[in-house]
């Protein structure tokens, strides 16, 4: 791996940087697929890092990590470079001070990949619309995280639906990928008409009223979320005619299928790490209508 260090820098000095320690390792650019850039805070950049790495593995990319530090101090960018740290793509890692911490969007744009798609990715706290945010704009797709560091659950979610855009997401969503595929797949086999049905999950879990608009969107049956001692998602009931149609967690890993008339089924729902999450993500740059449609209707329906 290559590290180099750029102080009081500009966009220009990084780009140029690039070039140069792409040119000495040999590692041209045109094997990146996108550029992600992760808005975060210090403190939480580790984390943060790690997983957008991980899921660089199997999406190269630039990854650039935005780092809002003392307003007011004067004005100064400070940049990282790392080039072969076990990923095929590049890292950079801004540190804005003063009035630039304003301005991210003047600093990111001259760094993007040309004509290659644009993921921006907060972790943490996200803005209320962030299409509207001034580097969420440069993106075709926007990644927040309802239960992510400093984020407030529920109702992050409420504040997502009112905000949306085309091309917004959560890892909220995400991590119901393997319960959406399970109950689908719970149904390729006629189970008859759905009643009601309940979401049980830790409380304040932002997943549980995701997957509870889902289904009582498909269904045409009303769905609720009740608590449960956790961890995350712990179960899904469906009532049906002749019984129940279930899905049970209980240990994080393996989940239980019990269907009427037919014997209890064992079948792996492990949770996932947040680098799986992303990765998912980039896996797909075109608007998500589904996610989009549970949201709304979750917001619709919220009392708070």
């Amino acid at each position: 791996m290559t590290t180099f260090m750029l102080s009081d820098t500009t966009a220009g000095k990084i780009s140029a940087q690039l070039t140069h320690l792409r040119h000495q390792m040999g590692a041209p650019a045109v094997g990146m697929v996108l550029t992600l850039v992760v808005m975060c805070e210090e403190r939480h950049q580790y984390d943060a890092l790690r997983a957008a790495t991980e899921a660089a593995r199997e999406h190269p990319s630039r990854i650039i990590v935005v780092i809002n530090r003392e307003v007011e101090e004067p004005i100064r960018l400070d940049a990282e470079l790392r080039i072969g740290e076990s990923t095929p793509g590049e890292v950079v890692v801004l540190r804005l001070y003063g009035e630039l911490t304003r301005h991210a969007d003047s600093v990111v744009s001259p760094l993007l990949l040309p004509d290659t798609p644009v993921v921006v990715w907060w972790p943490g706290k996200a803005p209320e619309a962030p299409s509207k945010d001034p580097v969420g704009a440069l993106a075709q797709r926007r990644i927040t995280d309802a239960r992510g560091f400093d984020n407030v659950g529920i109702q992050s979610l409420v504040t997502r639906a009112k905000g949306y855009a085309r091309g917004d997401t959560d890892l909220a969503w995400a991590r119901l990928t393997p319960w959406r595929s399970l109950l689908a797949a719970a149904f390729d086999q006629p189970v008859g008409k759905v009643h009601e049905g309940v979401v049980e999950a830790v409380a304040g879990n932002p997943s549980a009223p995701l997957l509870a608009a889902w289904l009582s969107e498909r269904l045409g049956a009303p769905v609720r979320v009740s608590d449960s001692p956790g961890p995350g998602l712990t179960a899904v009931r469906l009532k049906l005619e002749d019984g129940e149609l279930s899905v049970s967690r209980e240990d994080a890993r393996l989940a239980t299928l019990s269907r009427p008339g037919q014997p209890d089924r064992n079948v792996a729902l492990a949770r996932r790490h947040t680098s799986e999450l992303l990765a998912e993500e980039l896996r797909r740059l075109d608007p998500d209508e589904i996610y989009e449609s549970a949201v709304k209707r979750f917001a619709r329906s919220y009392k708070g």
